[in-house]
């Protein structure tokens, strides 16, 4: 009888190359306006935050108008410009989150 062992370890080595690659997570933002400021909270879809990385705020000429750390609550606050604006959160792997000013609502 042959010794199907080899296979098998082979087997599930690859389910488990496969099966971390689905549980991969990604950047999520949203965004609030609070009186003169704009508030955004970062964090990933495994629920865990995302503290002390950038948020930048570009104009719609794409010039960065400010960049912002999130604190340890993974919330970066901007004074709220006059002009128009976009967020991005870039984690560094996936695709960066983007949010535009029409997307963002008073909390």
């Amino acid at each position: 009888m042959k010794n199907h062992l080899p296979m098998i370890t082979l087997s599930l080595l690859t389910l488990g190359l496969f099966s971390s690659a689905a549980q991969a997570h990604f950047p999520l933002m949203s965004c609030w306006f609070e009186s003169d400021k704009v508030a955004c909270e970062t964090s990933y879809s495994d629920g865990s935050k995302a503290v002390d990385y950038n948020v930048n705020m570009y104009d719609y000429d794409d010039n960065l108008i400010a960049k912002v750390n999130t604190d340890k609550r993974s919330i970066a606050e901007f004074t709220k410009p006059e002009a128009d604006f976009y967020l991005v959160f870039d984690s560094g792997h996936e695709s960066p989150v983007e949010v535009d000013v029409v997307e963002i609502k008073e909390k």
